[in-house]
């Protein structure tokens, strides 16, 4: 290929130039990533309805609940999800789903026989372990199996399942909860359990079954869509390991003693700032757990960060090292602080506040959610794919809609006391923030080279992750925790992140079509041999 055809490539991506058909498989495979995904979503989601029974069999506050559904889950999710968007990069990307999906399915049912809370939150870190594989590899592959001119549209159909597997969360917890624990008040046959452990083993389970039918799936040739085909690489695990030796604690300091004396006093300096940081934090809130992992979890980022510009500078250049690329995952970071606040807790505060029971919020505020998501997710793909045909940052738009409309909405939902104008305030909130997810994805997608997608979706993650599922959750649940148990003033609390994402995607309207159309020029000028 010539460098004018190499040049043009970016550009075929950023402004959806060519019509060839998609075929029929790429629809059918799409299908079966986005019911991996509900069960995803399902998996991680059912904790909600299931709060206020935890709480009360395990005698926790909701700052803890806060942090098992949040920080839990996102520290290991993000951090793993580093070497496993490496090895989405160089391996095969359906078998790696599929053993992730074993492995977060059977730590879901592992959950239902938890006695205590460090057992639970030792199995919510298996979800996030195994949960880190699904989406570097399915952007990758839907990448690979659609044009740039639908990758959007796909990939906010992909992403409809979070919103699905979220919904249906709650109808099925509610369903078995309420029928188990009317069957058995006393406890299972099983060895005695109860409503909610069989809620964790009921979704867990299928998932195994699911597993098998991925592998069925054909792996498409990476690239070849964009007319950038990669070869396989030869090691594929070469790369995991050593980004996963850069990335867990305390082999991080080795990596950065090996790249010289520089680098490891820079990284000491970071470790002595998120120690200081988690401390100070820890004494201010008197919460251990919560700043303990988000310590270390900050710092491994910082040190995969530092290890990526020595060993791989073109993708850190256009990851890390690209003011664009870090708006838009920032952004879209607080668009999932404030978003996946409102989803855990609207079920423990309908049932605690309004007084409703878990059956009829599995219908009433599960299902419309998922009704909600999907047509959100959906229709802010289609018009992030339809307004880049007429400007550069027409995506970026789509974000900003999704991180301002919502906020009245979650207002009216938390300080009304009429049950239906909640789920009326619920629904439009879910649908609106949504909206912002396929354009997120698919702007940071358009920002890298195809050898690169798993990882950026990884480094995408992060922000949705550490930022907004990490802190979002906690800090509404810490709020209620030490103001009487006050729900409604604890999700309003996570407001305070909207300014913060207003100021990002402001600057990223003018930095993505730049960065998007200068995508090989500057891998190029860091080195990347094209």
């Amino acid at each position: 290929m010539s460098q004018a055809n190499d040049a043009a490539a970016p550009t075929e991506a950023a402004t959806g130039v060519g019509a060839d058909k998609v075929p029929a498989y790429s629809w059918y495979a799409l299908s079966v990533l986005v019911l991996i995904y509900v069960l995803n979503f399902i998996d991680r989601q059912i904790l909600s309805i299931l709060a206020n029974d935890i709480k009360a069999d395990l005698g926790v506050e909701d700052d803890y609940l806060g942090f098992l559904y949040g920080t839990a889950f996102a520290v290991f999710y993000a951090l793993f999800g580093i070497p496993l968007g490496r090895l989405a990069d160089s391996w095969k990307r359906i078998r790696l789903m599929s053993i992730g999906l074993a492995l977060w399915s059977t730590m879901t049912a592992l959950s239902g026989f938890a006695k205590n809370a460090t057992t639970l939150t030792v199995a919510r870190i298996g979800v996030g372990v195994g949960e880190a594989t699904a989406s570097p590899s399915a952007y990758s592959l839907i990448s690979d199996w659609f044009p740039a001119r639908l990758r959007a549209t796909a990939l906010a159909i992909y992403s409809s399942g979070l919103y699905i597997g979220g919904g249906i969360s709650l109808l099925i917890g509610g369903l078995v909860v309420e029928n188990w624990n009317a069957a058995y008040p006393d406890g299972g046959p099983l060895v005695g359990l109860v409503g909610w452990q069989a809620a964790f083993l009921s979704v867990g389970l299928p998932g195994l079954a699911l597993a098998l039918w991925v592998l069925t799936l054909r792996e498409p040739v990476r690239g070849a869509i964009d007319g950038l085909m990669t070869p396989e690489d030869p090691e594929p695990f070469r790369g995991f390991f050593r980004e996963l030796f850069q990335v867990i604690p305390p082999f991080t300091i080795f990596g950065a003693a090996a790249r010289g004396t520089g680098a490891l006093v820079l990284n000491l300096l970071g470790a002595a700032f998120f120690a200081a940081l988690a401390w100070t934090l820890w004494r201010l809130t008197g919460v251990f757990e919560q700043w303990l992992f988000l310590g270390v979890g900050y710092y491994a980022v910082f040190s995969w960060a530092m290890g990526l510009r020595a060993r791989d500078l073109p993708t850190f250049k256009l990851t890390w090292g690209s003011p664009a690329f870090l708006c838009i995952i920032l952004g879209y970071g607080t668009v999932a602080f404030t978003a996946y606040a409102a989803s855990y807790w609207g079920a423990p505060y309908a049932e605690r506040a309004l007084g409703v029971n878990k059956t009829d919020l599995g219908w009433f505020l599960g299902a419309p959610a998922a009704v909600a998501g999907f047509l959100g997710v959906i229709l802010g793909g289609r018009m992030a794919d339809y307004l880049l045909e007429r400007r550069p940052a027409g995506r970026v738009w789509v974000i900003l809609f999704g991180l301002v409309t919502p906020l009245p909405a979650m207002w009216l939902a938390y300080t009304t006391d009429d049950v239906v104008l909640f789920y009326i305030g619920a629904f439009l909130a879910q649908m609106l923030s949504a909206a912002a997810l396929g354009a997120a994805a698919a702007s940071s997608q358009a920002l890298v080279l195809p050898r690169m997608r798993g990882l950026a979706t990884a480094t995408f993650f992060l922000a949705t992750t550490l930022i907004g599922l990490g802190l979002g959750p906690f800090m509404a649940g810490y709020v209620s925790a030490t103001n009487g148990d006050d729900l409604s003033l604890g999700v309003l609390s996570t407001l305070v992140a909207a300014p913060f994402g207003l100021v990002l995607l402001i600057a990223a309207l003018k930095l993505v079509p730049q960065a998007a159309a200068s995508v090989v020029e500057r891998a190029r000028a860091a080195g990347e041999p094209i």
